[in-house]
């Protein structure tokens, strides 16, 4: 009973990860900050593809979320499971950044797609969205 309970509260809270709600997060004045966000969505919840963006990787649940701070310039964000996405940013000291994953339908698995997105709509989303507990984004290892 208790487990029904939880997962109902978790479904109307809109986070399938645990962590914390959405709260920002300030980078050194010589970073920027992309922020990428998972909004909760049944289709696709059990896929947790990998994200690179720089140097850093992170796998995000429907309702997740996670920072990466990187340094100012191109910034490449990736995914890849039957097909791959890529986005590019030209970030600039102290800039902050939106990228939305998105899984959509696939021959054998789902597609995961990103859309960087524009500061209001994605403030609007991202609340809704838990940061991942520590330890989830690694540095990647190329």
């Amino acid at each position: 009973m208790r487990g029904a309970i939880f997962l109902l509260c978790l479904t109307a809270a809109g986070c399938a990860v645990t962590g914390q709600p959405f709260q920002r997060q300030r980078a050194a004045a010589n970073e920027a900050e992309i922020y990428l966000y998972r909004p909760y969505s049944y289709a696709g919840s059990l896929l947790r593809p990998p994200v690179v963006c720089g140097d850093s990787v992170a796998r995000l649940g429907p309702g997740g979320y996670q920072v990466f701070k990187v340094q100012p310039g191109t910034v490449t964000c990736h995914t890849e499971t039957e097909a791959a996405d890529e986005v590019e940013f030209d970030t600039r000291p102290g800039g902050i950044y939106y990228l939305k994953e998105d899984i959509g339908w696939g021959v054998a698995i789902g597609h995961s797609h990103l859309y960087p997105m524009d500061s209001d709509k994605a403030q609007t989303e991202i609340q809704k969205c838990c940061v991942l507990e520590p330890g989830s984004i690694v540095e990647h290892q190329g």
